[in-house]
């Protein structure tokens, strides 16, 4: 769920210096779509995959900034059908199984044994999903923003909970759509996104976008830029897709049920106390009983990456974990 295209509340100062990736290219990876992948930092350095939000968000310069240049080889992509990877906002070919076969993909090119997965919001959700498939590709879990793509939390954000907090917003999101429709507004804006009218998907699309963006961060700047149309129906047809069908899991608490492939890995969890997006619950319930799991609650902080304190303790647990 992490919107990725406005960076603007990130504390520059806890940041790295801008840096450009020393590789790029687009790799084939079947069913007529290109993954764009990028490497900067130490083409020698310990190895970070680092796993963009959404789904449909794709990555950001920004998070190339996370990792010490000098220390760490950072590994970024955008997922099937979104950023820079083609074809855009295609759903085809595009579930969750894919997604994992495209990072056992680029690993296998890059020539990667394993590696340090740093991934926030769906891109925990994949890490997670990834190391529970290939646990011994995985060294290191480094989440924020935990979501585990389940009934419970689809309905807190798009079923009422999140919306007796900002009612006003909640108000914006669901008169889109008739009321005989409002008991499934992930179905309704389905409807919608694919319409297969290019107005409308992006009316609708600025509208999802927005409700998301508006709450990731704890100063509920509502009246925040509206997103890019090509870059909200890109996001929003995408995560529709994935939350339409469940984020493609065999049950609903797959993670948690499979977690016993991953306790051998250590894990920190940083999450905001007052993330509106993935309520700290979830993170709770993951990291409660896994011994080399550690939570870090952040105070004052919500969903975004951006945030200031979010990013501090990002950075704190990354250099922590230089060679």
């Amino acid at each position: 769920m992490d919107r990725t295209a406005a960076q603007k509340r990130i504390g520059a100062a806890f940041l790295y210096p801008p840096v450009e990736p020393f590789d790029q290219r687009m790799l084939e990876v079947g069913d007529g779509h290109r993954v764009y992948v990028e490497q900067c930092g130490n083409p020698k350095g310990r190895t970070v995959l680092v796993l963009h939000g959404g789904p449909g968000g794709g990555a950001s310069p920004a998070m190339r900034r996370y990792f010490d240049p000098k220390a760490f080889r950072v590994v970024l992509f955008d997922q099937r059908g979104c950023g820079r990877s083609r074809p855009t906002a295609s759903v085809e070919a595009n579930t969750t199984a894919h997604l994992i076969s495209d990072i056992e993909n680029i690993r296998t090119t890059l020539k990667i044994d394993d590696f340090i997965v740093f991934g926030g919001s769906w891109g925990a959700t994949l890490a997670l999903l990834y190391a529970e498939a290939h646990p011994e590709r995985v060294r290191q879990l480094v989440l924020r923003g935990i979501f585990l793509a389940t009934r419970a939390e689809l309905d807190w954000f798009y079923g009422g909970g999140a919306g007796a907090f900002w009612p006003d917003l909640w108000k914006q999101f669901t008169s889109m759509v008739p009321e005989a429709e409002r008991g499934n507004l992930i179905g309704a804006y389905h409807q919608r996104l694919f319409s297969g009218d290019w107005a409308t998907e992006a009316k609708f699309a600025r509208i999802w976008a927005h409700w998301e963006n508006a709450l990731a961060s704890v100063d509920g700047d509502a009246g925040i830029a509206e997103a890019p149309a090509e870059y909200a129906r890109t996001f929003a047809r995408l995560e529709n897709h994935y939350f339409q069908n469940r984020a493609f899991l065999e049950v609903d608490d797959q993670i948690l049920r499979n977690r016993h492939r991953i306790e051998h890995i250590p894990a920190i969890i940083v999450q905001g106390r007052l993330d509106m997006v993935c309520p700290p619950a979830t993170a709770w319930k993951l990291a409660d009983g896994w011994a080399k799991a550690e939570l870090r609650l952040v105070a004052a902080a919500g969903h975004a990456l951006s945030e200031p304190p979010i990013t501090a303790e990002l950075l704190r647990v990354m250099n922590a974990l230089r060679p």
